[in-house]
């Protein structure tokens, strides 16, 4: 992936964060700053993903497909992180 892919997917991941939590039922429990770089990182691995599946390109774009794909990556990401550190009980 290159540096210009990298910053694409970053830039869409700021916009999937919030949709990630926005589509999530229930309450998640985590903050703003962790909901945007989870959503960074969550589209970065969604667009690599999304790459080897043949479903996007690296470059990442500003499309339906391309933010489908972030908003995906985001939401598995945010899904891992409430199991994993989310409130019990």
């Amino acid at each position: 992936m290159s540096l210009q892919g990298i910053l694409i997917w970053s830039a869409l991941g700021l916009v999937a964060g919030i949709l990630a939590k926005l589509i999530m039922p229930g309450r998640q429990g985590i903050n703003p700053i962790t909901t945007v770089l989870l959503g960074i990182i969550g589209s970065i691995i969604g667009g690599y993903l999304g790459h080897k599946l043949g479903y996007t390109d690296m470059t990442g774009s500003f499309s339906v497909k391309g933010i489908g794909t972030a908003v995906a990556g985001a939401v598995i990401l945010m899904t891992v992180w409430r199991l994993l550190f989310g409130k019990k009980g």
